[in-house]
This record gives structure tokens, sequence and C-alpha cells, in this order.
């Protein structure tokens, strides 16, 4: 089980463009990642599955877990750590029949109500958002704000996860509306330097920044 959600790195395959993602993952768990998920919309089965095994070598060597999203069936091949599963996805009940005991699943929540239908079904954490606007990701959802991650906290007993449009100038406000955690894209994979990037997001997030 994950105990430390405080800078969940999301690892997009379309958002990096044809950049090798192997780098990233790695500049980004020794700048402080604390979890790493793995996305690719558009990839085949195979090429998943090969990207997350690659990946899987990485954060396993430096004591980092490895999350698949969407993709139960790549989780499986990979022996990833868990699935993160968004709103139209397999539902976590679902997941958790087909994963082995101990598997982490993560599911997307935009309202209190989605946060606490994923927590009856038996998810692990929650990610809400969008908390800002994005341009990591394309979505219809409304932006919950700090108050909708305030709102989802406390909800659930589940640790929550913020997503959307965190920076490291915004990272503190997250940790101040009680998420756990904060999950980026842009933030590292948009960054000259991602491992620096990596650790100012923690720190900010932490209040430790100088």
């Amino acid at each position: 089980m994950i105990t430390d959600y405080s800078l969940y790195f999301v690892a997009d395959v379309d958002f990096a463009a044809g950049r090798a993602l192997e780098p990233f993952i790695e500049a980004a768990v020794r700048g402080g990642a604390t979890v790493v998920q793995l996305r690719a919309k558009n990839r085949s089965f195979r090429d998943f599955v090969d990207l997350g095994r690659r990946a899987a070598v990485i954060v396993k060597g430096l004591g980092v877990p490895l999350l698949i999203n969407d993709r139960v069936d790549v989780a499986l091949a990979c022996r990833a750590e868990g699935v993160h599963l968004g709103r139209e996805d397999v539902p976590p009940a679902a997941a958790r029949r087909a994963l082995a005991a101990g598997t982490v699943i993560g599911v997307s929540a935009n309202t209190p109500e989605e946060a606490r239908e994923a927590e009856r079904q038996g998810a692990d954490y929650i990610g809400a958002g969008p908390v800002f606007p994005t341009c990591s990701k394309a979505t219809d959802l409304p932006m919950i704000g700090l108050e909708g991650v305030r709102r989802i906290k406390a909800a659930v007993r589940l640790p929550v996860v913020a997503i959307g449009g965190i920076t490291e100038a915004n990272a503190g406000q997250l940790r101040q509306a009680g998420a756990d955690g904060i999950a980026v894209i842009s933030a590292i994979l948009g960054a000259a330097d991602p491992e620096t990037a990596a650790r100012r997001l923690k720190l900010n997030f932490r209040g430790l920044a100088p």
C-alpha cells in the first residue's frame, strides 16, 4: 500500500510528444516523486506493456511504485503496483476482482459524490480534479478549485491527490486545502530540468521551499 502520495508524477506518452519517457521518470523520482503513473492512451497493448516494463525497472530500482493509467490488463502484464481508473474505465470493484491482493486502485473524482462511490467500491485513493486550468489533458469537466479539494477530502477517508494545473507556484495551496499529494504532468515533462522541478514542487507542497 502506498503511504506517500506527496508528489505523484503522471508520465504521459502523448504529452512527451515523441521524447523518451524513461529519463523523465528517473529524474522525477530522483527529485522526490513518490509515485509514478504511466499514461499511454493511444499505444497498443504490446507497446504499452513494453514501456511499462522498462518504467518498472527504473522505479523499482529507486523504491517507488508504478501505477498504470486505465488499463488493468497492462498493469497485470507489467506487474505494476496499481492502476488509476477514470470515469469511463472498469469500475473499481471489477478491477479489484481482476487484480492481485494488495494492488493499489486509484479513481478520478470531480465531486464528493463520485469520491464516496469510489470509496464504496474499494478505491485506495482519489484523484481530485481538475483543480486549475490545464493544458496537459483535454477535459470538459468543471474545475473544482481549492474548495472542491476541501469538499472531496471531507467526503472520504481515503488519501486525496489533487490534479490539474498544479505548478510550483500553487503547490502549497493544495496541502493547505487538505490534499495528501499533488499529481503533475507538464510541471515535470515541460521542465528544462525535471529533477530540479520535481524537487521544488515537493518542497513547495510541503511548505519547505526557501
